[in-house]
């Protein structure tokens, strides 16, 4: 199958590096809808809705993921709108009623990024308890169950430690079939295997080829001993310049702009939680400080240069089992269209004459 394109909708303030240098993107719902009409005209199929309630790394302002994905379902036609959501902070049921009715009002466009949850400062900021690592994957497990269960069964009835559900029904139902499209993101044992049992898609932080190749093989192995498959879905950051020195001049900018305390502090949550894991593999588990300007790790997958070295280097990729890219850019005002015009017709030529058409007179 030919691999997909999606992107990290900017719905925070400060883009998606921690660094001063100047960036042509904004945060506002009004910038948003705009971009993801351009972005599905331009052959991307999915757009990533984040979740965060205060700032961590370099966010001052935030939107709230799901309102906006509401918000976006009645601004486009084709794009399918993922809506990150924390199982520590919503009730299953009353996320799987909000998630059928966006699905319902836009066809069937709704999907979920399920976020066990890294960030303990927002945790206790909230009054909410900070539960063991694997514990929090046990409560994301059953917080699936009860969506899928609900979403699919004329009455649902559900025992588990975290949630019970009695007897409930919802409708009207998604139109999704069999149900809306259930993400997950992490890089720990624990991930891993919720992904294989319950997933539909895994996100990979940016890493290299062999990386992962490392972490598909096992999820995908894990997975088909539960009789399942997993799509896989890659953090890319895109520096799209006519030249490869070019692209890097702009990654080194980037680099010597961060915000130094910034990128600490975030070093230090993030540590943190990937050394709560039981076999210390959690997510930016080996990240260096040039790699957490970059959130999720997008700079360790070299989208860097002229549109025919990025084309190759995610054939890299899709090689080994990766079905999308999930892109993120300094410049999203200018650098996401350019990248749908060049970059996406070299590896999906269904969409060449789309973008052909969008090209600026």
């Amino acid at each position: 199958m030919t691999i997909r394109f999606g992107y990290w909708m900017p719905l925070g303030s400060g883009g998606f590096v921690i660094s001063n240098v100047p960036q042509r993107t904004d945060w506002t719902l009004d910038y948003n809808a705009s971009l993801a009409r351009e972005a599905e005209e331009l052959g991307f199929e999915y757009g990533l809705a984040p979740a965060r309630f205060i700032a961590s790394h370099g966010w001052e302002l935030q939107q709230e993921a799901i309102t906006c994905t509401a918000v976006l379902s009645a601004q486009t036609k084709r794009l399918k709108l993922i809506s990150a959501i924390h199982t520590g902070f919503w009730h299953p049921a009353m996320i799987a009623k909000v998630g059928s009715t966006i699905d319902v009002y836009s066809k069937g466009r709704f999907a979920i990024n399920i976020l066990t949850g890294w960030f303990k400062d927002e945790f206790r900021a909230f009054g909410e308890p900070w539960l063991e690592h694997d514990e929090r994957y046990r409560r994301s497990e059953e917080f699936i169950q009860v969506l899928k269960g609900l979403w699919t069964q004329d009455r649902f009835t559900f025992k588990g430690d975290f949630y019970s559900i009695n007897d409930a029904w919802l409708k009207p139902r998604p139109i999704s079939r069999p149900h809306p499209e259930i993400f997950q993101g992490g890089n720990s044992k624990a991930a891993r295997r919720m992904a294989a049992k319950y997933s539909d898609w895994y996100f990979l932080n940016g890493t290299t080829v062999e990386g992962a190749k490392q972490q598909i093989d096992e999820v995908r192995a894990l997975a088909k001993a539960e009789g399942r498959t997993v799509k896989i879905g890659l953090n890319g950051f895109i520096i799209q310049r006519p030249t490869e020195r070019e692209a890097l001049e702009q990654l080194e900018a980037i680099i010597a702009g961060a915000d130094p305390e910034i990128v600490q502090a975030f070093a230090e949550q993030v540590k943190q939680a990937g050394a709560s894991t039981a076999d210390k593999i959690g997510m930016w588990a080996d990240s260096s400080h040039a790699n957490l300007v970059q959130p999720n790790d997008g700079f360790k997958t070299r989208l860097f240069g002229p549109p025919e070295l990025i084309a190759e280097r995610i054939r890299a990729y899709e090689a080994i089992g990766v079905d999308m890219i999930l892109c993120a850019f300094l410049n999203f005002t200018d650098e996401l269209p350019a990248f749908g015009r060049e970059v996406i017709p070299l590896l999906n030529p269904a969409k060449a004459n789309r973008a052909h058409e969008r090209e600026p007179a």
